[in-house]
Parts: C-alpha cells; structure tokens; sequence
C-alpha cells in the first residue's frame, strides 16, 4: 500500500469557461483529453499531464456530480472551491484494509474510460481526499465499486 504521487486537484466553478481560459492563459496549461464523467468537467495539463480538474460548482452541480464524487463545498470563491486532492496509488487491497482497520468512510468508484479504481475519504478538516489505482489492481483481487462513471445517466 502507497501513495506514488500528488496527481491532481480539482476546482469547482461557478464561470466554468472562464476558469479553463484563465489557466491557458495564465499558467500555459493546455486543455486535453477528458474523460466521459456524465457532468461538466475539463481536464488542464501541463508537460502532457493532467495536474488540475476544472468543473461546475456552486449550487448548480448537476446529480450525476454529486451522486458520483459528492461536493462538500458550495463556495463560489477562496480555498473552499477546492474540491479535492488526489493521489496516484498502488496497493489497493492493502489500503481498503488498512482504512476499514482504521474506521475510516470511504466510497468505491471506477473509470473504466480511463483505467482508475477511485476511492474517495474525507480528511478531518473536511477535504476530500482522492486514491487512484490502476483497475487492474479491482479486477485482478475481485473488488467492485459502488458506483461507475459509466452507469450515470448521458
């Protein structure tokens, strides 16, 4: 069980098209690849890889958002539109053990799109905290998720 590398955050907007400009603009990311979540989402990158997660917030967050990764903030500006920071993992058996051993919630999600077994916990400043894993890891020891990005309606 570990935690490999800061992958990325994410960003909950009320002025959605503008924030993905700002950050071209600004900061030289680039817009690219996104996967089909079933809600507004762009992903920014930077040197080819996604480092920031850009999408609705504020009270207009669709269902499908909220039923799939949820939204502990409905701020509109400052620190509290930082939705959550996620972490590229290995060992997913070990940390699903190690967080029910620990009495830590967390929810199960998988991308198949994209190849990512998700856990979702909360830390206890209220931040959710994100683990990606390879679904290789799910498929391989038998682990199913709660809910797929897939089985949210288009």
């Amino acid at each position: 069980m570990g935690l490999t590398y800061l992958e990325h955050f994410l960003i909950q907007t009320i002025d959605f098209d503008a924030t993905c400009d700002w950050y071209e603009r600004v900061l030289g990311l680039q817009r690219g690849y996104t996967p089909d979540f079933r809600f507004p989402v762009q992903w920014m990158y930077l040197d080819g890889r996604d480092v920031l997660h850009i999408t609705q917030g504020g009270d207009r967050v669709t269902e499908n958002r909220r039923r799939y990764n949820g939204q502990e903030s409905q701020a509109e500006f400052g620190s509290g539109v930082v939705d959550h920071i996620a972490f590229r993992c290995h060992g997913l058996p070990e940390m699903i053990a190690h967080l029910r051993r620990a009495g830590i919630e967390f929810r199960q999600r998988m991308v198949n799109e994209q190849g990512v077994y998700q856990l979702f916990l909360i830390d206890p400043n209220g931040v959710k905290i994100e683990l990606n894993f390879a679904n290789a890891e799910a498929i391989e020891n038998g682990i199913v998720p709660e809910l797929m990005a897939a089985d949210l309606p288009a």
